[in-house]
């Protein structure tokens, strides 16, 4: 299929970012970005929105609308439901560790929100789920319109394997929401989600976001999902990746591949 014929709800021109990068939506981007994916060897799908311009960039739009475990992306969610149901006080909260070795050598010590999500530490999360509670979970769930609602893999597991499912859209229009407060979340919960998935700062921009990253039958699933803020504008970002090798190296190429696309289209 031509890259063109991926773009996909765009408008043509004027450029995509005025004075800050050197592209259009037209098929140049879309090229940039097939060849993110191809220099990773990655297969995957693409959504940014320019909340200025009220425009999105859509590569492969029929899998942006397709439905992925969310893996850790989750924890973004999850956090704000422990932070509103008061399981857990606030980023400093700590759930201690439960004495279980586990591979990744920092999940093994306490851990409070704050250093949960810079890790990714699986564990916190699943505790913070029960303490929850599969009941007030899907209340969340549902009043966000947050995902297909499928909790049948467990409350502490469903959002890495099982039926659950978010799609980029999905993420998108969850993330718009938390940046602009509209989130029926309270703004305290938010405020303090917001402040912890800060992975980028620099005179330039800032950018929030977090990574997930599981199988999904024989595929492995990686996301990046977040924003950049700058120049008075945001851009709303979520990356899908996909492959079927055990052996892909799904911890840098979603980084890779993300940051290479935002930086070809002038926002990095």
């Amino acid at each position: 299929m031509p890259v063109a014929a991926v773009l996909f709800g765009l408008l043509a021109a004027p450029p995509f970012l005025a004075g800050a990068g050197p592209t259009e939506t037209g098929p140049e981007a879309m090229a940039a970005i097939d060849s993110r994916f191809a220099a990773a060897g990655a297969t995957g799908s693409f959504l940014l929105y320019d909340r200025n311009q009220d425009r999105y960039v859509r590569y492969r739009p029929e899998r942006c609308r397709q439905g992925f475990l969310p893996a850790s992306t989750f924890k973004i969610f999850n956090s704000l439901v422990g932070l509103e149901t008061g399981v857990i006080v606030d980023e400093d909260f700590v759930i201690p560790w439960d004495g279980v070795e586990r591979r990744i050598a920092s999940w093994n010590e306490d851990q409070d929100l704050r250093t949960a999500i810079r890790r990714s530490t699986v564990p916190y999360f699943q505790e913070l789920a029960r303490r929850a509670g599969e009941e007030r979970m899907r209340f969340y769930l549902e009043r966000e319109n947050y995902g297909n609602g499928d909790l049948s893999a467990g409350i502490d597991r469903f959002w890495l394997e099982g039926g659950f499912r978010v799609s980029q859209e999905d993420q998108i229009e969850f993330l718009k929401k938390l940046y602009s407060g509209e989130l029926a979340f309270s703004r305290r919960s938010m405020e303090i989600v917001k402040k912890i998935i800060v992975l980028r700062e620099t005179a330039d921009y800032r950018l929030r976001g977090k990574t997930g990253w599981t199988w999904q039958g024989e595929l492995e699933i990686g996301w990046l999902v977040g924003w950049v803020e700058r120049d008075d504008n945001v851009f709303f970002f979520a990356t899908n990746l996909e492959s079927r090798d055990e052996n892909f190296s799904m911890g840098s190429a979603r980084k890779t591949v993300t940051y290479g696309i935002l930086e070809d289209l002038g926002i990095l």
